[in-house]
């Protein structure tokens, strides 16, 4: 079935008030996950609205929530997501922190008490389009084991960045630390599909095609040691440096069981005239250039900007059972 945006949102945010979300919560999610299906990321859109749903109702998550920001350092933001959903909490970082680092030069958003952190490409690409760099660091519920273990102690806890470019898109780079990103695998579970023998290990240990011993085990570390060396990295950024759960002490995103995640999230913006003059976004488009000018050779964003450019015009092609789901959540 093919959905307008606005349509798209209205959807969810009304399938989400349903369930006692406040309304102005409620949209801010609604508009996340729609921007993460435009961009071609349904493991994080619509997909996770019947979670959501259940969640708000169990209480695992807050959806009457307001964030709380307070700056205890002029360059410090901190943000307490009330246990809410991370949308609104992100909405507030964007909100505080683009004046702080235009500002200073460069801030730092800590939030915690945070939950499911969705396509953080489009939460950086919002700091480029305001004319800044970020960079993003987020944990999540424990699916990845340190490295020659067996027991799971990271998230997938993936890593985002943006920044500007003189007269074009900004280069936006997003990955998990994990092979994929964890929603793949829900994405497959739900579709009853098998997955790459590369993307996870059961809970023995071994490689495996099957989705739900895949969801059931580990995910495979992008880059074997030092993609598990990244994610504590990441774990220490978004968890121990800020308050937030860690990743072992997270319960699922992808049930309505347990106390909220509270998990963590850490954004640092960056004024690239205060770090490069004037000329700064020209020499970031000179580098844009030099890399799109390679046959073969894709700017990293440019896909997700192609397809939500698309989407405004067009609307988003979303599975029919992925809308009786979410109707019915």
């Amino acid at each position: 079935m093919k959905l307008s945006i606005p349509d798209a949102e209205t959807l969810v945010a009304e399938v989400l008030m349903g369930k006692g979300v406040a309304p102005g919560n409620a949209r801010s999610v609604a508009r996340a996950l729609v921007a993460a299906e435009a961009a071609g990321q349904g493991g994080h859109g619509l997909r996770r609205v019947p979670a959501y749903a259940a969640q708000a109702v169990a209480g695992k998550v807050n959806g009457q929530a307001v964030p709380v920001a307070t700056r205890p350092k002029p360059g410090v933001l901190l943000i307490d997501a009330q246990d809410g959903y991370a949308y609104p909490a992100l909405d507030l970082a964007v909100e505080h922190l683009v004046p702080m680092a235009r500002e200073q030069g460069i801030a730092i958003a800590a939030i915690r008490r945070s939950h499911h952190a969705g396509v953080m490409a489009l939460t950086v690409e919002r700091f480029a389009q305001a004319g800044l760099a970020a960079m993003m660091f987020a944990n999540a519920p424990a699916s990845m084991a340190p490295w020659g273990g067996r027991k799971p102690l990271y998230g997938t806890n993936p890593i985002a960045f943006a920044t500007p470019v003189a007269g074009a898109e900004p280069i936006v780079i997003d990955l998990a630390l994990s092979k994929v990103a964890r929603g793949k695998i829900m994405a497959a579970v739900q579709k009853n599909e098998p997955v790459p023998e590369d993307w996870a290990f059961d809970v023995d240990g071994n490689p495996t095609t099957d989705s739900r011993a895949a969801l059931a085990g580990t995910m495979a570390p992008l880059g074997g040691a030092k993609g598990a060396a990244l994610a504590m990295m990441v774990e220490i950024l978004s968890a121990g440096m800020i308050g937030a759960n860690y990743a072992y002490e997270a319960s699922s995103l992808f049930d309505d069981q347990g106390a909220p995640v509270a998990l963590g999230q850490t954004i640092i913006a960056i004024d690239p005239m205060a770090t490069g003059g004037t000329g700064v976004l020209d020499r970031l488009r000179d580098l844009a250039d030099e890399i799109g000018a390679q046959e073969g050779v894709r700017i990293p964003g440019r896909r997700g900007q192609t397809l939500r450019a698309k989407a405004l015009e067009g609307g988003i092609e979303i599975d029919d059972d992925v809308i009786v789901a979410a109707r019915n959540a």
